[in-house]
């Protein structure tokens, strides 16, 4: 891995484990915009905005703005999805426009006369130097690029491009990945697009990109199922499972990249929920153990009076007792997901699952509930 390659240039792996640096005057600190205090993120403050003074650096805070829509759920707590797929993620970086030539210019001049470190991509901080000799002198400069044979190198800019039309773009990290190897991928160093265009770069932001992120902020419900016995089966008896209508509904979460006129919503929507008894001496029903969410967001059927001995269309029947040892009956909602975004684009991501779990004990007694 590359180390300090020049004077006033740092390969900061140490910041980008511990997290969001920002460009500060003296020592840097995390989400503190320069000459400003501390503000924490935001939704409805997109972090990474260039203005002035209050210009952020932070290589994990995304200027995608993100808004969420949709049900979910009228009860219970929210948590994130997992993906149905191990092997899918989203994109762990790409680019993103983030100074406007007068923004980066008064920041370089903060930089100056205040100190501090600025970040030029995902990996290296460096002090005033580089700024003021690429961005307003025109010397070029190498990008890192750690999977890269041999450095390429970047033509530099007179007077930080002020009267063009464009901005600044630099790499962006998806937040925890820091330190992933992947990051370095990303290894241009800050450079200039036209207003209206999008780089001709593999890790150039795309709709897909946006509904990757967009899925990453999907939220659903921990919602517990109805069962009938509660918590406490009978040998042989079936437990009825159910979740009433309306306890889940549809999640839209849309994502938009400032100053690129790309966008993207992505929705969840559930499909199915999946039973696993918790023990291989227990039948499912359906046999299959998938059972269908309806249109309204009901699932199975609620248990009434004098159904014990009928057969529910949604739940399980053990053949052993739990002997003081519950039985852990996981329910797993799937959550189908799709996508549309900026110019008719649009698709289908990986499905999303989340699972919860609750203890069932299984008694022999013959006794039924009527």
């Amino acid at each position: 891995m590359p180390g300090l390659t020049s004077p006033g240039r740092t390969t900061w792996v140490a910041a980008l484990a511990a997290g969001s640096l920002l460009w500060a005057a003296g020592v840097a600190h995390a989400d503190k915009p320069v000459g400003g205090e501390t503000k924490p993120p935001s939704e409805s403050r997109p972090q990474g905005d260039a203005d002035g003074r209050t210009l952020l650096a932070s290589v994990s805070q995304s200027r995608i703005r993100i808004t969420h829509s949709g049900g979910g759920t009228e009860q219970g707590s929210m948590d994130e999805l997992t993906s149905a797929d191990p092997d899918w993620e989203p994109p762990v970086c790409w680019y993103e426009p983030v100074f406007t030539p007068e923004a980066l210019k008064s920041a370089v001049e903060d930089l100056e006369k205040n100190g501090g470190l600025g970040a030029v991509n995902a990996h290296e901080w460096w002090s005033s130097g580089i700024f003021v000799d690429h961005y307003d002198k025109g010397e070029p400069q190498d990008n890192f690029d750690l999977n890269s044979a041999e450095n390429s190198t970047a033509e530099g800019y007179e007077n930080y491009n002020v009267g063009e039309d464009g901005m600044f773009w630099r790499s962006v990290v998806r937040k925890g990945h820091e330190s992933d190897i992947r990051a370095w991928d990303c290894g241009r160093i800050m450079f200039w697009q036209d207003a209206g265009t999008i780089p001709d770069d593999e890790h150039a932001p795309t709709p897909e990109t946006l509904a990757a992120y967009a899925y990453d902020r999907i939220e659903v419900p921990k919602t517990e199922v109805e069962l009938k016995p509660e918590a406490r089966s009978t040998v042989n008896l079936p437990t009825w499972v159910w979740l009433d209508k309306g306890t889940f509904k549809e999640v839209t979460v849309r994502a938009e990249l400032p100053d690129t006129g790309l966008w993207a919503e992505t929705t969840a929507k559930p499909v199915a929920l999946h039973l696993d008894p918790g023990t291989e001496d227990a039948e499912t029903y359906p046999a299959s153990g998938d059972c269908e969410i309806d249109g309204d967001g009901s699932i199975g059927t609620p248990y009434t009076k004098g159904s014990a001995d009928k057969t529910p269309p949604c739940g399980i029947r053990y053949l052993r007792a739990s002997a003081g040892d519950p039985y852990q009956l996981t329910a797993s909602i799937t959550w189908q997901i799709s996508w549309e975004g900026t110019g008719g684009t649009g698709g289908d991501l990986p499905d999303g699952t989340f699972e919860t779990t609750q203890d069932m004990n299984v008694q022999e007694i013959q006794s039924v509930n009527r």
